[in-house]
């Protein structure tokens, strides 16, 4: 008995001081670690976690640091197949990162973080559950590190983007948080921390943080301008660096600015030793595409060469297709569009299925309209609304021909005139399956929400969580309830 007792204490004190021994040092080898990854220099990123695990074995930080590399890996790629080895990874370094000092904030932060990343996955591979089980488990590390560590700043960088991205959850989605989380947060809530998380200006994450918080800008609280002047004057290098073309390009993109992205990406990085990037020739090709430039498909082609996962693949064949179509070449483009397959539920993809049951093309003017539209050329997008013969359209055509004007108008900052197109779309289109009556409220709120009409904005929002078109419906209802989060409250 004595022996035993021994021999347990022994094991327990043990156990303790091997606990202890680990540390979180984002030390010099790190900091240039963590810049490969920045890079997407994976593979020497990943050599320099290697060196840093036998230099310093207690170093969490290089577990930390693998979570990014995985990450990239995986979101860049698409790949399923990879996935299987780098889960089994994941779990390995979340027992390891468990064994580390409960005492240090980076504890619960470093472990947030490989959850976070790895909840991405699995939302990228449509794996709801396993997202949800994931996002619980990091908010619990969060709250606790904000309960016991309250000024270490880090832990609002995630936290804030939490609590933003519940007030966007849809309808649909929420009963996961609500079944494996008590994540709660409004948009406002996750801007200030987010705020809070910019003090920190001598952490190594700080340019991270401030990209990160422009994109919140970006997607959850509906202010592209804003997002594109906070990434401004940030010292990216889109030339030198694919990830920080990605940032600038996407925010022109989104910000009525394609010839600043056209120029960008025509400058990206090709070859050489950084991770295949290949969703940066799709968003070229796109940007081409919204000049009517039919050279678009070779970008797009490039891209189903060397993408092997299956998002975003039926969008791409698509796009190719209607770059035969702009040169006339109707043949071609019905033989494009006969290869898509289905498989994927990203709303492009649903939109390019659902265009391919289809036994006919369509509109030439609508969809010269469309893309000029999506590129930022207003004037040249209502010059080819005006050319349609609304007399040759089908119903669903013209549906889609009052939505267009309604949304070119907008651009053209006749509001007066884009409520009134918006109205006719909701008014014929509620029960119809294509997109143009849900988008035309979430459009219709966005444009009350900027005139500071909540209340009209909040109902157009709501009309919007209504309809349940079969494309884009789960983006629409995300920017939808996002705007009934950042309206609620307010009154006029």
């Amino acid at each position: 008995m004595r022996n035993t007792l021994l021999l347990l204490l022994l094991t327990l004190g043990t156990a303790c001081l091997s606990a202890a021994e680990y540390h979180y040092d984002f030390g010099r080898e790190a900091r240039a670690v963590y810049g490969d990854i920045l890079r997407l220099e994976l593979d020497l990123a990943e050599a320099g976690i290697q060196r840093l695990k036998h230099t310093e074995p207690r170093n969490l930080a290089a577990y930390h640091l693998e979570s990014y590399v995985d990450f990239f890996r995986l979101y860049l790629s698409g790949d399923e197949g990879l996935d299987g080895q780098l889960a089994r990874r994941f779990d390995q370094r979340v027992a390891i990162l468990e064994q580390g000092d409960s005492s240090s904030p980076y504890y619960h932060y470093a472990l947030a973080e490989a959850r976070l990343h790895r909840c991405l996955i699995e939302l990228r591979f449509e794996r709801h559950l396993a997202a949800f089980r994931q996002l619980n488990r990091a908010y619990k590390h969060l709250k606790d590190n904000v309960t016991r560590f309250p000024d270490f700043l880090l832990t609002y960088k995630d936290l804030g983007l939490l609590h933003a991205a519940v007030g966007s959850i849809p309808p649909q989605y929420k009963w996961g948080v609500e079944l494996f989380s008590s994540l709660t947060g409004t948009i406002a809530q996750g801007r200030k921390e987010m705020r809070r998380a910019l003090a920190d200006e001598g952490s190594p994450f700080y340019l991270e943080t401030q990209v990160l918080y422009a994109f919140m800008e970006l997607y959850l609280a509906d202010r592209p301008e804003r997002a594109y002047q906070t990434v401004k004057p940030l010292p990216l290098r889109p030339a030198e660096n694919n990830l920080h073309l990605f940032v600038r390009a996407n925010l022109a993109m989104r910000t009525n600015r394609n010839a600043e992205a056209l120029t960008l990406l025509e400058k990206q990085q090709r070859g050489g030793t950084t991770a295949d990037f290949p969703y940066l020739d799709f968003l070229l090709g796109q940007a081409k595409l919204r000049n009517l430039n039919p050279q678009a498909r070779l970008h797009f082609k490039s891209f189903l060469l060397r993408y092997p996962g299956r998002h975003f693949r039926e969008e791409a064949l698509q796009k190719i297709a209607w770059s035969y179509l702009l040169q006339g070449d109707e043949a071609t483009y019905r033989r494009t569009m006969a290869e898509i397959e289905g498989g994927s539920r990203d709303g492009g993809d649903e939109n390019a299925i659902r265009e391919a049951a289809h036994d006919r093309p369509p509109n030439l003017n609508l969809l010269r309209a469309r893309l000029l539209f999506d590129g930022g050329y207003f004037t040249r997008a209502r010059a080819e609304l005006d050319k349609v013969n609304m007399a040759t359209l089908t119903a669903e055509e013209q549906l889609e021909h009052r939505y267009r004007t309604g949304r070119v108008l907008d651009g053209l900052g006749d509001h007066a005139g884009a409520m009134s197109f918006y109205e006719r779309t909701i008014t014929l289109g509620r029960d119809h399956p294509a997109y143009f009556a849900c988008n035309a409220a979430l459009q219709a709120g966005l444009l009350q929400e900027k005139k500071e009409n909540w209340k009209a904005a909040a109902q157009y929002f709501r009309t919007c969580l209504e309809m349940n078109p079969a494309e884009y419906r789960v983006g629409l209802h995300m920017m939808a309830k996002a705007g009934l989060d950042r309206v609620a409250g307010k009154k006029k």
